[in-house]
């Protein structure tokens, strides 16, 4: 899933960008509330996307107080099941629909879920603070995780082989999601070109354990969404295609040169042809209004353009 094809488009990065502190894009609409919305929304899938959904749904019910929203966040596969019973009419997943995933819900409604970009990420390798690594390539991270080592790398098990000289001999700890998480697919599918992981990665239930885990561990590393980060871990720059070593910031990520950079998706229920229905529609408009890519921004993932979000809406108003 390369973004850079979508968002490096009429100098997005000079428009997003208008202030050191903030990559809210000036051009995005602010929300405006609408009559006539109220009822109960279920959100059931991604637990990277956990956090973000409650700071929206905060933010939405005071808009409309009268509206009622359920958030689960067990990870991205249990986000397809509920779409096709109508348990939730929001899905929200950190990797995008598996093909077998597509062919369900088709099969229960006849027609394909709507793919929604809701903020932008950039799935990050942390490594402790106080870890002296300065950067991984992508032969290393899956020489590190994987087993099957499908980028052609040699087995790396401890400090030594990725250069740190005083931590020679020392294994390091592995943290990862369980398989139920978008994050864990994605992982395994760009980083280790879909190899198996290791037995010894830990497996976490969420995404805020995996940085607990590296933070509590200066000889761990272990694999997260962006926004997770606290000040007891670091993310590593990552090699990319240009053979130049990239941070995990909005700037690499907007332009593809963080080689983990990926939408974070919230997934509808919508017939083709037909408006969304009104209070989940509304919901999302308040996710791609400038209140809303603000929330992504402060939970410390990266806000859309102001064009892909109002390409994304203009797709459920349809």
């Amino acid at each position: 899933m390369k973004l850079k094809a979508i968002c490096l488009l009429s100098g997005l990065l000079a428009t997003a960008a208008t202030a050191a502190e903030s990559h809210i894009d000036p051009a995005l609409a602010g929300y405006k509330p609408v009559s006539g919305v109220s009822g109960n929304l279920n959100s059931i899938g991604s637990d990277t996307l956990n956090n973000l959904m409650t700071l929206w749904a905060e933010g939405f019910k005071k808009a409309y107080p009268n509206v009622n929203i359920q958030i689960e966040g067990k990870g991205s596969s249990t986000a397809p099941p509920a779409l096709i019973e109508g348990t939730a009419q929001l899905g929200p997943m950190s990797r995008p629909m598996k093909a077998e995933e597509m062919d369900a819900f088709e099969k229960k409604h006849g027609y394909k879920p709507t793919e929604v970009k809701v903020a932008i990420d950039a799935l990050a390798v942390f490594a402790h603070k106080d870890n002296p690594i300065e950067g991984l390539t992508m032969e290393q991270i899956d020489s590190i995780f994987s087993k099957t080592r499908k980028r052609g790398g040699q087995d790396i098990t401890e400090w030594g082989q990725l250069g740190v000289d005083s931590w020679k001999g020392r294994p390091i700890s592995l943290f990862g999601r369980n398989s139920a998480s978008g994050t864990y697919g994605f992982f395994q599918e760009h980083a280790l070109q879909k190899g198996d992981y290791k037995t010894t990665v830990k497996e976490q239930p969420g995404s805020s354990a995996v940085v607990q885990g590296v933070g509590a561990d200066p000889y761990a590393l272990g694999y997260s969404g962006i926004g997770y980060k606290t000040s007891a871990v670091r993310a590593l720059p990552i090699q990319g295609d240009d053979g130049a070593f990239h941070a995990a910031d909005y700037d690499n990520a907007l332009s593809g040169d963080y080689p983990l950079a990926r939408f974070l998706l919230v997934y509808v229920n919508k017939k083709p042809g037909e408006p969304l229905d009104k209070l989940t529609l509304e919901f999302l408009k308040y996710v791609m209004s400038k209140e809303g890519q603000t929330v992504v921004e402060k939970d410390g993932y990266f806000p859309l353009p102001a064009e892909v979000a109002t390409e994304v809406l203009s797709s459920l108003e349809k």
